[in-house]
């Protein structure tokens, strides 16, 4: 695949374009999903493809095509044509000429490390394990639904590049969770484990799976959905709140990594999603957090789920702060808007769907660094009344990802110092900036984990993105509570 790759990168440059690179891409997936110990979900696409990204008189020209792994050489023809004449027919309505930062033509190969192939686990026991999960949180007439799911993909990559690029990789994640829904009292709740929306993914093989247990949470969650249906609403007002991690993942990936998209900061984002506060004057001096918060962009982190050899501008992964003791100091970029913060180099952070998709800029894995206090310790430090809370429920943010809102699953009101009421959708509002900026605690090392997200949507049309956030339980204070 990568001497066709060549090829039709070679095709390019005698069709007029100044830049040119290729992808090639193979996608298996399965997803299986069992309710109250039926089957209701079951799917294992394929697809394979090819697209073609070129450069001319300062302007993009992209085109693709599905095709077997055969007809490669059949398809790219074509493909380049329809790619130099968009370029072309682009380029009088451009603002100004495109800018590519620097790149050595790397040559390489990056395999996802896996310990068992998750293709390669028989259906049966697949289904086996979710039925048992779903089997494990009954036991009650107030639950309505026992929710078990499964997630694996393989991504395998041809990428050439005009500058010499030759680049194979495998790509491989997997995921699973459970969620027990119970209704009583005039309310229904939900529990899930180990996050919402399907569970927690990692790239990594069956064993990870195998790692989460689920059937030892099944009765815990059972028990917490019923119970929460009784529980009262949590408090409104001003609160000290402790976010566990998979609340915390998502608040980082929301408030701090759209907002540092470089793409997104210089207006390409505003027909979609919107734009940034993290405005490109502020880089090097913005007070976006306290002294205690360090937020890391890596996309060379175990486990990550945006964890690879290169990017899909043939970029090398990397590792670079974004928020340094609190001032922002970082942003996702590509090549193409690198020179906009005067830096020479791309973060490596362009990333495509599919075949089908140009690269844009997402952000990569970025994670909280832990801190030094034990969970134990840090709730005993805090006063009665503090909310911890874990687990999203809703969400909401605005246009500039300034001004948000979150409701979790579950929260307790500490009280003597140790986790005691249950309470029930806990719902905090605040700012971005002033919310991390009342960080004033973060757990160690020891109750740090890595969270998947699988499903980012970004781009017009809309692409899918995946990437992790690590992150261990934080305290923030003075935070406004919704009843």
């Amino acid at each position: 695949m990568l001497d066709q790759a060549h090829q039709a990168v070679s095709e390019a440059l005698k069709a007029g374009a100044d830049y040119a690179d290729v992808r090639i891409n193979r996608l298996c997936q399965e997803r299986y999903v069992v309710r109250d110990g039926s089957l209701e979900e079951a799917e294992a696409p394929e697809d394979f493809g090819i697209g073609v990204r070129v450069m001319k008189d300062g302007a993009w020209g992209f085109a693709a095509a599905p095709c077997a792994a055969s007809e490669v050489g059949d398809a790219y023809p074509g493909l380049v044509r329809r790619a130099v004449k968009v370029a072309h027919d682009v380029a009088p309505s451009r603002r100004e000429p495109l800018r590519l930062a620097a790149e050595d033509g790397h040559v390489g190969e990056y395999v996802t490390p896996i310990g068992q192939d998750p293709f390669a686990v028989g259906l049966k026991s697949k289904l086996d394990l979710l039925r048992s999960a779903s089997d494990s949180m009954s036991g009650h007439d107030d639950t309505v639904a026992r929710t078990a799911s499964l997630s694996l993909r393989r991504e395998e990559q041809w990428q050439a590049s005009s500058e010499g690029a030759a680049l194979h990789q495998v790509l491989v994640r997997s995921g699973a969770g459970m969620s027990c829904v119970s209704a009583a009292n005039g309310t229904v709740e939900r529990r899930s484990y180990p996050a919402s929306f399907g569970g927690n993914y990692r790239s990594a093989g069956w064993e990870f799976v195998e790692g989460l247990n689920l059937c030892d949470h099944g009765e815990r969650l059972r028990d917490e959905s019923v119970a929460l249906c009784h529980a009262p609403l949590c408090p409104e007002g001003e609160h000290t709140l402790i976010l566990g991690g998979s609340q915390l993942m998502l608040q980082i990936h929301e408030s701090v990594g759209h907002p540092n998209e470089l793409d997104r900061v210089h207006g390409h984002e505003v027909d979609l999603a919107g734009r940034s506060f993290a405005t490109t004057e502020k880089l090097g001096s913005y007070k976006y957090g306290s002294e205690y918060v360090n937020l890391v962009a890596d996309s060379t982190v175990a486990g990550g789920l945006d964890t690879r050899g290169y990017d899909d501008e043939c970029v090398r992964s990397g590792r670079w702060p974004v928020v340094e003791k609190g001032v922002f100091v970082g942003y996702h970029t590509s090549r193409e808007w690198a020179h906009t913060i005067d830096e020479e180099r791309s973060r490596g952070t362009a990333r495509a769907e599919g075949w089908y998709s140009p690269p844009i800029i997402r952000m990569t894995n970025l994670s909280l660094e832990p801190g030094t206090w034990s969970f134990d310790d840090l709730v005993a430090d805090t006063e009665d009344g503090a909310i911890f809370a874990d687990t999203v429920r809703t969400w909401s943010i605005d246009q500039r990802r300034l001004n948000f809102q979150f409701t979790t699953e579950i929260g307790w009101e500490i009280q003597d110092g140790k986790l005691g009421k249950l309470v029930r959708r806990p719902t905090y509002q605040g700012r971005s900036p002033d919310f991390w900026r009342s960080c004033d605690a973060v757990c160690d090392e020891s109750h740090w984990d890595l969270w998947g997200v699988p499903n980012c949507g970004k781009g017009n049309p809309m692409q899918t993105a995946e990437m992790s956030h690590g992150a261990s339980p934080a305290r923030f204070r003075g935070v406004r509570f919704l009843n």
